[in-house]
Order: C-alpha cells, then sequence, then structure tokens
C-alpha cells in the first residue's frame, strides 16, 4: 500500500511539473509573438503615461529602454522590441 502511494505522488508531481512547464512555454510564445507597440501599451503605461515616440531620438529611446528594462522587470526580448518602436516611430 505504501509503494502504491509512493508512485501515485511520484507521477502527480509529474504531471505537476509537465502542466507549469507548459504554461511557461505558452507565456513565452505569447510575448514572442506581441508587437513593441502591443508591449509598450501594456508595460509602460501600467506606471505612467509615456512621452509620444517622437519626443525622443533613436540614442535617448536606447538608454531609456535600458533603464526601463531593469524598472519594469522586462525580459531582453520586450525591452527590444519596444524599443524598436519607438525608434520606428521617429
Amino acid at each position: 500500500m505504501i509503494k502504491i502511494k509512493y508512485i501515485f505522488g511520484i507521477v502527480i508531481s509529474i504531471f505537476t511539473v509537465i502542466i507549469i512547464l507548459q504554461s511557461c512555454t505558452a507565456q513565452k510564445a505569447m510575448i514572442a509573438n506581441k508587437s513593441g507597440a502591443q508591449l509598450w501599451g501594456e508595460n509602460c503605461l501600467r506606471c505612467h503615461n509615456t512621452p509620444t515616440p517622437t519626443d525622443f531620438n533613436d540614442e535617448e529611446w536606447k538608454t531609456i529602454g535600458l533603464h526601463m528594462q531593469d524598472r519594469a522587470n522586462l525580459t531582453n526580448v520586450e525591452a527590444t522590441k519596444i524599443v524598436e518602436f519607438l525608434c520606428s516611430a521617429n
């Protein structure tokens, strides 16, 4: 009986890990499919009113992007897409 409980516990643990990994993969895929404009709207506007893309030049946006990546806890991909969007809108 103890063996069956032990095996059942292992099986449940494996399924839990699989579900968590699939969830993480799905979330990464959703972010990968988002445009810089979408990410800008979802991330930058949640804390403050953002300036328009024409308020800063490309080099300034790159510097701001690096700073805000840390402050907003953005991934490299997200920050890069947002900065590319802002630079392309100049």
